[in-house]
């Protein structure tokens, strides 16, 4: 299974002045600096937790449809899914309407069941379930500590623009501490 980001999101879940604001930062020099360590650190926290924080489309690409009814879907809180599509062996499309499918949104990772479904005539990339995900479209809408963890980490970034070594190092105690709760783990 691949997942594919179609759009991602419209803003970033902390804005340049609440950073600016958190870093004591009173100038404009270092606001292209600033807003790039915003992104990198949403990414950063997005991967370490397997959850989209703002809203974004994604598209998830299966070969074939697993027997046992279910697709565990990431990343997480999924919304919606917004489009289904299985290949004909000719290569066209057949739509599925989003009916067909339950969503079971609570779960982590979500979960798509479905039930008598018509099969791929395609054997690679014979699926398509196009996703929105994500906990909102305002940075209000995102978890008060992910917030943090974004604030904490661009201060950790921007106070160390210089330090080289092993990247593993580079995520401080506390921010890991904040994120904790929020990762979706692997069995």
């Amino acid at each position: 299974m691949t997942s594919i980001l179609l759009s991602g999101p419209a803003q970033e879940p902390v804005t340049l002045d609440d950073a600016k604001a958190f870093l004591r930062v009173e100038h404009d020099a270092d606001d292209d600096v600033i807003a790039a360590l915003i992104a990198g650190a949403r990414i950063h926290i997005e991967a370490q937790t397997r959850r989209a924080l703002m809203t974004q489309t994604w598209r998830i690409v299966r070969d074939a449809w697993p027997p046992d009814g279910r697709i565990a879907v990431m990343p997480v809180p999924l919304r919606q899914l917004t489009a289904a599509r299985v290949f004909k062996g000719d290569g066209s499309a057949q739509a599925i309407a989003a009916e067909e499918f339950m969503l079971d949104k609570a779960s982590a990772p979500a979960v798509i069941s479905f039930g008598a479904i018509p099969s791929p005539g395609r054997v690679i990339a014979g699926i398509e379930l196009d996703i929105e995900c994500g906990y909102g479209a305002e940075p209000s809408d995102v978890p008060a500590p992910l917030r943090q963890a974004i604030r904490m980490l661009v201060a950790h970034w921007y106070e160390n623009r210089g330090v080289t070594g092993d990247v593993r190092s580079l995520l401080p105690q506390s921010v890991a501490s904040l994120i904790a709760p929020f990762r979706v783990l692997s069995l």
